[in-house]
């Protein structure tokens, strides 16, 4: 029977650790951008106050001569 190498199982051990680690601390920061907003339905309700954010946003792209 074929067995991984185990440097192959600490690959991939620390790989998954690393993504734990990293969605734990996003999960504890936040969002990290003005009007960035949860995809639940239920947080709809504070979607207004970040609207203003994203107005001054979208100036920036210069699309518009």
């Amino acid at each position: 029977m074929w067995r991984p190498p185990p440097a192959l199982l600490g690959f991939l051990v620390l790989l998954v650790v690393v993504f734990a680690v990293a969605y734990q601390v996003g999960s504890s920061v936040g969002p990290v951008a003005p009007g960035m907003r949860s995809s639940t339905p239920d947080s709809g309700t504070g979607g207004g106050s970040g609207g203003s954010d994203d107005g001054g946003s979208h100036g920036g792209h210069g699309g518009h001569g």
